[in-house]
């Protein structure tokens, strides 16, 4: 149950700083966040299985990133949801134009937030509820796991809030990716209310998730201040055993 933190601030010296987790299964082949050989602009992770990402952001300061949006049933041969993201890195699209043109139809479900270097854009296929989908969000901080957006899921809300005041704590990049490594398990009474098994929402209702064949993969943070990108990721293995860690500052181009 992957979860992306963020703070959004036009207009400031940072305008932008994330903080996600990928959740996924151990197993699933993956390749850790680098500049893509055939996209040398582009930094991000790549799952080996279906070849799209799902978090990265452009040396123009381009950013995007999505979560699996739960649901029941998925599409017959539905396009990989990862494509969805590194596209976007690699155009010049603004975040709301490229959200309209994408046809939800041909994906299984998923939450898209995409951010152009000025506006940051929401979408959905699959979550309903106040205001039309995609649209462009307010400055503000947010959290975002595996259902809509706004969501009243612990990790979520505590997530936001737990952003939020590092933001405005002038933050450091080693300071996002601890807060993506509590394993607290909120009280029960918290929980989402899904009718599944309270043994599997307690399981997945941490930010961070230890399981030997399910959890969390990666940490990654980005930063974007004054014109310079700093972005981080720690991968992890089979119970939270920690993996390899990968760092990249560089300037922000005006262009891709």
């Amino acid at each position: 149950m992957c979860l992306i933190l963020l703070t959004y601030r036009p207009g400031t010296q940072r305008p932008l700083i994330v903080a996600a987790n990928r959740d996924e299964f151990h197993a699933r082949a993956s390749q850790a966040a680098g500049f893509w050989p055939e996209h040398p602009d582009l930094l991000a992770g790549k799952d080996l299985v279906a070849g799209g990402t799902w978090l990265g952001c452009s040396r123009s300061g381009r950013f995007g990133a999505l979560t699996n949006f739960s649901q029941d049933t998925d599409p017959t041969a539905a396009k990989s949801r990862g494509g969805l993201v590194h596209e976007f890195l690699t155009s010049t699209t603004s975040a709301l134009d490229y959200a309209t043109e994408i046809d939800g139809s041909e994906y299984a479900g998923f939450n898209l937030l995409l951010y152009d270097g000025e506006h940051l854009a929401y979408a959905s296929n699959i979550a309903r509820g106040e205001g039309e989908l995609p649209r462009l969000l307010a400055a503000g901080s947010y959290g975002l796991s595996n259902a809509e957006l706004g969501a009243a899921w612990p990790k979520c809300i505590d997530g936001a809030s737990a952003i939020a005041d590092l933001a405005d704590a002038n933050c450091s990049i080693d300071e996002l990716l601890a807060q993506l490594t509590d394993n607290t398990t909120p009280a029960d009474e918290r929980l989402p209310q899904r009718r599944r098994d309270i043994a599997f929402e307690r399981r997945i209702a941490p930010c961070f998730i230890v399981g030997e064949d399910y959890g969390t993969r990666a940490c990654s943070a980005l930063i974007i201040e004054a014109g310079h990108i700093y972005f981080s990721e720690q991968t992890y293995h089979a119970a939270g055993q920690a993996g390899s860690r990968v760092d990249f500052n560089f300037p922000q181009h005006n262009s891709d």
